[in-house]
């Protein structure tokens, strides 16, 4: 049951904090591409700020929606 509540609140933070969890991991993408580029490999451009916020709003919803779901059926045994 500790798990579950862990996870829970894991994905409830990264929902709520998922612009700066955004913005720190495209900037981190950003960096590795240009320096990909400067040795000459070929990469596809990085998405939007807006696009990749999103992202990780979905997946902090997912995640607390998922250990909610596993809680109740916890619950229900």
């Amino acid at each position: 049951m500790p798990v579950e509540v862990t996870r829970l609140v894991l994905g409830l933070m990264v929902a709520f904090f998922h612009r700066p969890i955004a913005d720190f991991m495209l900037d981190q993408e950003t960096s590795l591409v240009v320096m990909f580029r400067q040795r000459g490999v070929a990469l596809p451009t990085l998405p939007g700020k807006d696009t990749v916020r999103n992202v990780y709003f979905a997946v902090g919803i997912g995640m607390a929606t998922f250990e909610l779901v596993r809680i109740w059926v916890l619950f229900l045994r």
